[in-house]
């Protein structure tokens, strides 16, 4: 993975980590990071921010630093309920979602919020590899619903850069 950071380009980008208050989002257009999390390749999320970072946008990323894996995954437990309704906020008021599917991994909340984000007619831009395993429900979801699923990371990024670019306008960009 190798994301290019934009030469002599300030960062002008703002990245909101879990669990921090959606009230700080300063700036827009915002993009949300769905994606793998248990791979060797999991340090996507560093690779996609620096390459948007010369945009004026703010990154909502779920990837939370005090995450602890006793949390259960239940209503009951107030830490999982705060990270879910928390992911399920950005996703809603995001202007673009990006889902990154590993290699070799299931992904399940993943490939769950890629369907929630599409069933709400989002900007989505979706990268599955071969050897993800539910590749095909992926192609086909996306195809029936007119997504491009891009199988490459640097393409995905491409996209994914080029469409945070279209948001912000082209007058921000001059700036």
């Amino acid at each position: 993975m190798s994301s290019t950071i934009p030469p002599n380009i300030p960062p002008k980008a703002t990245t909101i980590q879990a669990p921090t208050p959606l009230t700080s989002i300063t700036q827009t257009p915002t993009i949300f990071l769905s994606g793998y999390i248990s791979h060797p390749d999991a340090c996507w999320r560093n690779h996609l921010t620096t390459a948007l970072s010369h945009l004026p946008i703010t990154i909502l990323n779920p990837l939370r630093r005090d995450w602890d894996s006793t949390w259960k995954n239940s209503p009951s437990d107030p830490k999982f309920v705060e990270q879910t309704s928390w992911e399920l906020e950005c996703l809603e008021r995001a202007d673009l979602v990006v889902v990154n599917f590993g290699s070799l991994t299931s992904a399940p909340i993943s490939l769950m919020e890629m369907g929630f984000a599409l069933g709400m007619k989002k900007r989505v831009v979706v990268c599955c590899p071969e050897g993800y395993y539910y590749r095909g429900n992926v192609q086909v979801m996306c195809g029936r619903l007119g997504y491009e699923v891009f199988e490459g990371f640097e393409e995905f990024v491409g996209a994914v850069v080029r469409s945070m670019e279209g948001l912000v306008g082209k007058d921000a960009l001059e700036e």
